[in-house]
Order: C-alpha cells, then sequence, then structure tokens
C-alpha cells in the first residue's frame, strides 16, 4: 500500500467518525424525556367516605344530577400530553394551553357534549430545539394550523350517580382534528368529582400516519408509530 493509498483511507475513517459521530451528537440532542406526566386524579381515595347508613357503617357520599348535570369549562391546571417512543426511551410532550366547554348530563346520555381544544405553540417537552422542530410544516405546521381540536360524538357508560371520592369510567367517542386532518377516536376515561370539580383522566392511541406525518425514524434511532395521546382535564361550573 503506497503512502498516497493509505493517507485517502485514513482520510475516509476520519470523516466517516466525525459524520457519524456528528449525527450521533445531532439525534442525541433530540433524545431525552423531561415531563413528567401528572394525573388529576391521583388524589381521589375509594375510601373517601363522610356518611353512614341506618346501621352505622360507613357509607360514600354521592352526586348525581343536580350536581353533574350542566355546562362546565375546561379550567385552569388542565393538560394534554402526548408520548412518542423511540428505542431508547419514551419521550412525552406537555400542552397547558387547553380551553372548551362540556355538557354533562346523567339522566341522558345522548345531550352529552364536549368541544377541546389546545393551542399548539404550546407544546413543551422541556428542550427547545425539539420542540421547534416539531412545529415545522414537516410535522404540526403550526403557523398554518394553530390548534388541534376534539369533539366528542358519544359517551358510554356513563353512571347516573357519582360516589365522591371515586372514579367512574367512561368511554368518549369523537372527532380529533390536527392540521386540518379528522380522525375517529374512542378515549377510554376515568372520571371523578372532587372539591366541586370534575376530573378526566383520558387516554386513546393514534399513529403519525393518520395526520399525514412521518415517522422519524433515523440511522440511530427508531420510533415507534403509535402515539399515545392523554388528557389531564378539571372541569368547572
Amino acid at each position: 500500500m503506497n503512502k498516497k493509498t493509505k493517507t485517502w483511507i485514513i482520510t475516509g475513517v476520519a470523516a466517516v467518525a466525525i459524520i457519524g459521530g456528528g449525527g450521533y451528537y445531532l439525534t442525541n440532542s433530540y433524545l431525552g424525556n423531561n415531563v413528567e406526566i401528572e394525573q388529576v386524579l391521583p388524589a381521589i381515595t375509594a375510601t373517601s367516605t363522610t356518611a353512614v347508613d341506618s346501621t352505622g357503617t360507613p357509607v360514600a357520599n354521592v352526586v348525581g344530577a343536580e350536581q353533574l348535570n350542566g355546562d362546565w369549562n375546561i379550567s385552569e391546571g388542565s393538560k394534554v400530553y402526548f408520548s412518542v417512543t423511540t428505542s431508547q426511551e419514551t419521550v412525552n410532550f406537555v400542552d397547558e394551553q387547553v380551553s372548551g366547554k362540556w355538557t354533562i348530563n346523567v339522566d341522558d346520555a345522548s345531550q352529552m357534549k364536549a368541544e377541546g381544544q389546545i393551542e399548539m405553540d404550546g407544546i413543551d417537552s422541556g428542550n427547545g430545539q425539539r420542540d421547534g422542530h416539531v412545529k415545522q410544516a414537516d410535522f404540526f405546521d403550526i403557523a398554518t394550523y394553530p390548534q388541534a381540536t376534539f369533539t366528542a360524538t358519544s359517551f358510554e357508560g356513563l353512571p347516573a350517580e357519582w360516589p365522591v371520592g371515586q372514579t367512574v369510567d367512561v368511554k368518549m367517542n369523537g372527532t380529533l382534528t390536527v392540521k386540518g386532518v379528522e380522525k375517529e377516536v374512542t378515549f377510554d376515561a376515568k372520571a371523578a368529582y372532587d372539591n366541586d370539580q370534575v376530573l378526566l383522566s383520558a387516554t386513546s392511541m393514534v399513529t403519525f400516519e393518520d395526520f399525514g406525518m412521518e415517522n422519524p425514524h433515523s440511522v440511530v434511532l427508531s420510533t415507534e408509530n403509535d402515539i399515545k395521546l392523554q388528557l389531564e382535564l378539571k372541569l368547572t361550573k
């Protein structure tokens, strides 16, 4: 092997190392979960009881139509999360710019209504470079589509009475609109009534392709197609 050939090989190896290392550094700058999901329900306990029956046995208080029926607003402290799982970890994004209105009717679920929206500029993963990227045109394109919305079309499993301090299971069907694309989704939810608020924790799954986005695979990092959505809502009258 002559000196010139050897020099080219060394230069080539160095270039590959620099490009590979730089690619890893760039990808690594997008890694790292900085957002922990905060649920609205943990403080609710199944043992909360403030009343007794005719035998003196503690029983849970319940609320019904009088307290629950009516118009409610999504209030401060509500958050929407979405989570993406990579080959290294799950990364959570949060948006606290949540608004919307609900009409609850435990006597007739067909009269239930719910709608909400988030301001896409509020998306935060604790990494400014990553957040700036997902807001660009190849992902959420927030300049063109500044909001994402959800409109509920039906509710299943809604009981007429809710035990105070306990959760009830509800399914919420509706239309999720992101980047102008509508997708029918179902949220599995747990709801509770506590301190004059309705608390709702709900999850669903969508994919990148559902909204015209490409899975952000890279040479050094793979990403699952599923995106987990999680609503953590506080409703007040």
